[in-house]
């Protein structure tokens, strides 16, 4: 599923995404099991094994990874797969090595 005027994902930058620490990342659930979180943007403020936490609105949003789509603004516009980024934060960067 593509939003209008996204450009197409490359693989180089869903792996180097998940090799950058993402906090402080501007983001928006493309797609998720829970349908309130759909359409939900923010900044990421923290980020554990299962989750990323997103300051949207003044709030902050518990999003879980798994079953969920991002789009990080980073990179020109990059979606990713909850799955792929599933791991706590400092073994996630070294994985992606």
């Amino acid at each position: 599923m593509r939003a209008e005027g996204l450009r197409p994902v490359r693989e180089e930058s869903a792996v180097n995404l998940r090799k950058h620490e993402l906090i402080g990342l501007d983001v928006e659930v493309v797609r998720a099991q829970d349908p309130s979180l759909r359409g939900v943007r923010g900044v990421i403020v923290d980020e554990t094994r299962n989750l990323l936490i997103v300051e949207a609105a003044g709030k902050e949003k518990r999003i879980p990874k798994q079953g969920t789509r991002f789009r990080f603004e980073a990179q020109g516009g990059t979606e990713i797969e909850g799955d792929a980024i599933r791991f706590r934060p400092e073994d996630r960067i070294k994985k992606a090595r």
